[in-house]
């Protein structure tokens, strides 16, 4: 079976403050290298660790930051991650259209916070913009998209079709009120064709009191990350998708690492390496399959224990270490 450590690398919108260098360099520094006084905790590290143990990842990089700062910012971002190796592909938060200003690529000149807001001939404009940009970068050709805060509809995946793109991994069946528009219902967690495209969802856990727990490295502890693994394997699954982000083992604001979540990633590629019938997968090289036969495979069961677990966990680090 084949984990896919897929890891949303993007700069800031939020922390946005200018067109200049100086901040292009500071939402760098907090966004994407996560420079701390303890050392690196975001892209060079996992990038580290993950070449000390021997494991791949998908990095969707976000290439609409071009908008404000030129392409050499997102050169940047690629450079380093196919030095390492790994697998570059598509990422998009179109929150970035309206920082643009008269540099929105859209001849509408339409903003929106997630590309399931726009028509369709807008978010060809925008997904083919954001190919190209990352091509310009040093990329090879996307073959899989994400869309930021999973906010893509049936268009969206019509309109990766029609550039090319075989894969979005855009649904989320854990959460059923986001901004994910996808005509695909929470039941969904296998690979499948859906409207010209593979649709690879999100994992997820079984949730206590019913629903799902998405399998995010700040949502999960690393003893229900690897019980998700282990069902998922033992019961015949093709694959099971994880999600990161560029700079979720620090506070962005204060630069402090979240020595929780950085455990948990540090335990869960230290994991990988010695679990047997387990491999880490490339959209390049490996990408997810649909299974033929027994699809949608039961979610692992919620528990009570690591539920409590995870809950005092999560308290500890919001209490200490505060939000993202």
């Amino acid at each position: 079976m084949r984990v896919f450590i897929t890891i949303d690398t993007e700069y800031s919108s939020g922390l946005y403050t200018g067109p200049g260098a100086a901040d292009r360099a500071d939402n760098f520094a907090r966004s994407i290298a996560c420079l701390t006084p303890q050392g690196p905790a975001g892209i060079p590290h996992k990038l580290d660790l993950l070449a000390r143990h021997g494991q791949k990842a998908v990095f969707f990089v976000d290439p609409m930051p071009a908008l404000v700062w030129g392409v050499a910012a997102i050169e940047d971002i690629i450079g380093p991650i196919l030095e390492a190796g790994q697998d570059v592909q598509l990422h998009c938060h179109t929150e970035w259209l309206e920082l643009a200003g008269p540099a929105n690529p859209l001849a509408s000149r339409r903003t929106a916070k997630n590309l399931a807001d726009l028509p369709f001939d807008d978010q060809c404009e925008v997904l083919r913009y954001a190919r190209d940009t990352l091509i310009a970068a040093g990329a090879s050709a996307p073959v899989a998209f994400r869309a930021g805060n999973y906010g893509a509809d049936d268009n969206t995946l019509r309109a990766l079709a029609q550039l090319g793109l075989a894969y979005d991994s855009s649904h989320c069946p854990a959460l059923t009120c986001g901004p994910c528009r996808i005509s695909l219902g929470p039941d969904q967690r296998d690979p499948v064709g859906h409207m010209g495209v593979i649709e690879v969802p999100v994992g997820s856990i079984g949730a206590v009191g019913g629903g799902q727990r998405h399998a995010q490295i700040t949502a999960l502890t690393l003893a229900e990350m690897l019980a998700a693994i282990r069902h998922a394997r033992d019961s015949g699954r093709d694959s099971f998708t994880l999600v990161s982000h560029s700079f979720e083992l620090i506070n962005r604001r204060s630069l402090a690492v979240n020595p929780i979540v950085r455990r948990r990633f540090t335990g869960l590629v230290k994991a990988l390496a010695r679990l047997r019938g387990v491999e880490t997968g490339t959209y390049r090289d490996t990408p997810p399959r649909i299974r033929l036969t027994g699809s949608n495979q039961a979610l692992l069961p919620p528990s009570a224990v690591r539920t409590s677990a995870r809950l005092a966990e999560q308290l500890v680090s919001n209490a200490l270490y505060g939000a993202l």
